[in-house]
């Protein structure tokens, strides 16, 4: 007999060769019904799973935290089934899990459309209706070659002949479908309910712009019709909010084909950007930041030495002058140190914080950009900060308060800390990764937070803390960082003095709070659907006549909120009162002040807001008393 462990820490005992499914229906037919697979010693296996030794098991119900990676595996198997049930000679290649969802690559005579899914999605509802078992097999890395061969899939038969040929390879059958793959799935085709195909788009062979383009096919999959309603519920009201339509009809920004990932700033959008500026550099100021100005171009030497030449050089731009090599700067960090090395440092002096909105580039692959959420060009509210290991802890956590009250300030109240810990590719040794992880952990301990890990995660040169906070529909976005670094200093030959008049390298911590000052714009922007709070608002009020008699008055009743402070314009045209109402409240200015004959006898402003509320007529000075006390971070 087997002793298998479950959950809540009893025993029960078993033939050896019982499976998971076994193991649920002893336990009861309702588990029995709702199971989808299994987690034996922390791995996921198929409900089939034969148990032959002592093990602990957790029953994967919909209720487990795994259950949603299963289902959606699973339904990208029914999408490849039902594609070549409808399409002979269709050839499937691979078919992953992603955020969300699943997608699969086929190989066909022509390019699938969106005309196809209905089509495609309805043959499904017929393939889970059938209840076809599902079941694992093992072939030899040669027989899997031969079997797929036989069937016409040339593709899959390439990625298994790339496979060492001692591993066995697990496969997959589902009535007349076979598939390689790792698992697990669940046990039927029939618990396979809600799920959606969303779009098509064409995917190069192996990420190769040199082979084949394919047909990719994206599809979302849920628990239930309740969360996948809810799903495309978001993804409607996220297409409503989405940045560039709204940056383009707010006249806010825009990008265009000369500069790919390159973003034009209109007149709004720079005065948004400049609000966003301001206020982080009063963070600074008040953080103890002294603020500096490194160049966009440096000898490509510095960036071997720093580390970026052997671990980013990919993600760099190039240029040569006079034959030497340059690059742009991806990073603001290395032109902090050499700030820091002009002089002599005493530990006295330390920690040494500064800042920079420094404009960095990255070579990013085209079909990654994405509006101002992901560009070739941006620039970062970047901190570094010079510090002994004994002041780590003091300064991420004085980090972590400086940057939840900024994401409060900006309206963003859940946010979630993870920690990404050492990549494959990194400078240092275990031993230095060590203390730089523990250290960030420590010091979220102290500032009393949970967090989440991320292995392999990290920059090349330390690990770092994320926070990802979730916007007003759900979404996650992540912006700021920590980051711990004791190899970057000890390259670039940064150097203090210690108490006993040795010299020795300095910590350097890289700090971010917004991150990507277009990408953070860009989620302010979706965040608020361009209608954004007063004090943000790139333009706070407009200033409207009546008739041309008021508008010697409207200019004066600008010039005065605008030597206020306020971000404030007239609208002067001979239009009537009602079209420009409607206009600008389709541009989502916070507050329109209308002036007639009365308003300008008796020195007022009749006050309406976006949303439509008569806030009555007020002397300018109360209203102005009224926006600055909306100004709120801004003040």
């Amino acid at each position: 007999m087997i002793a298998i462990t479950l959950p809540d820490g009893s025993q029960r005992q078993y033939e050896p060769g019982t499976t998971v499914a076994d193991v649920a229906a002893s336990i009861g037919a309702g588990l029995a019904k709702a199971t989808l697979a299994g987690k034996v010693d922390g791995k996921l296996v198929d409900a089939s799973f034969p148990l032959q030794a002592d093990a602990s098991l957790e029953i994967v119900t919909e209720k487990h935290a795994d259950a949603l990676d299963v289902l959606r595996h699973s339904t990208a198997h029914l999408l490849a089934q039902a594609v070549q049930r409808l399409y002979p000679g269709a050839q499937v290649t691979i078919g992953p899990v992603i955020d969300n969802g699943f997608y699969y690559d086929f190989a066909y005579e022509r390019a699938f459309t969106p005309d196809d899914l209905p089509k495609i999605e309805a043959e499904m509802a017929k393939v889970v209706a059938e209840q076809l078992p599902v079941a694992r097999s093992l072939k030899s890395r040669d027989e899997a070659v031969a079997f797929f061969k036989g069937l016409g899939e040339h593709y899959k038969a390439e990625i298994i002949e790339s496979i060492p040929a001692t591993e066995d390879l697990s496969l997959y059958s589902q009535g007349e479908f076979t598939d390689l793959c790792r698992g697990p799935h669940v046990p039927n085709t029939g618990k396979l309910r809600a799920f959606k195909l969303m779009k098509v788009a064409g995917a190069y062979w192996r990420g190769d712009s040199n082979n084949q383009m394919l047909s990719r096919i994206y599809g979302t999959a849920w628990l239930n019709d309740k969360d996948l309603k809810a799903y495309l519920t978001q993804l409607e009201e996220a297409e409503k909010r989405d940045h560039r339509k709204i940056g383009k009809a707010q006249s806010l920004f825009h990008v265009q084909e000369e500069g790919p990932g390159l973003v034009f700033w209109h007149p709004k959008g720079w005065r948004l950007w400049q609000v966003v500026e301001q206020y982080m550099r009063r963070v600074y100021r008040d953080s103890g930041y002294q603020e500096v100005r490194c160049p966009q171009v440096l000898d490509v030497s510095l960036w071997k030495k720093s580390g970026h030449w052997d671990n980013y050089q990919n993600n760099m731009f190039f240029t040569e002058s006079e034959k030497r090599t340059y690059a742009l700067k991806p990073m603001n960090c290395p032109g902090h140190v050499q700030v820091f090395n002009q002089g002599l440092h005493s530990y006295r002096d330390l920690p040494i914080r500064y800042g920079e909105f420094g404009a960095c580039h990255r070579n990013e692959p085209s079909g990654a950009l994405h509006g101002i959420m992901r560009v070739r060009g941006f620039t970062q509210d970047d901190g570094h900060i010079f510090c002994t290991e004994d002041q780590i802890e003091a300064e991420v956590t004085a980090f972590h308060q400086q940057a939840m009250k900024v994401y409060s300030d900006f309206g963003f109240s859940e946010i979630a800390m993870k920690i990404a810990l050492r990549p494959e590719s990194r400078l240092g040794d275990d031993a230095t990764w060590d203390k730089a992880e523990n250290a960030l952990r420590a010091a979220l301990r102290a500032a009393g937070v949970e967090w989440e890990e991320l292995p392999g995660e990290g920059a090349f040169y330390g690990p770092k803390i994320e926070y990802h906070m979730r916007d007003s529909i759900g979404r996650g976005w992540q912006v700021g960082t920590m980051q711990v670094d004791f190899m970057m200093p000890q390259r670039l030959g940064a150097e203090y003095v210690d108490e006993s008049s040795t010299k020795r390298h300095p910590v350097m911590l890289h700090r971010a709070i917004v991150g990507s000052m277009e990408r953070f714009i860009g989620i302010l922007i979706e965040n608020h659907a361009g209608a954004f709070p007063a004090w943000l608002a790139p333009i706070q009020a407009v200033a409207m006549n009546i008739t041309d008699a008021q508008a010697d008055y409207v200019a004066e009743v600008r010039k005065t909120l605008m030597n206020q402070g306020f971000r404030v314009e007239s609208d002067l045209r001979n239009e009537k009162i009602g079209y420009k109402i409607r206009e600008h409240t389709l541009q989502k200015v916070p507050y329109l002040l209308v002036v007639g004959d009365r308003e300008r006898e008796t020195g007022t402003i009749a006050v309406r807001t976006r949303e439509g509320v008569d806030l009555g007529s007020m002397p300018v000075a109360e209203f102005a008393a009224k926006l600055a006390a909306e100004n709120g971070p801004a003040a």
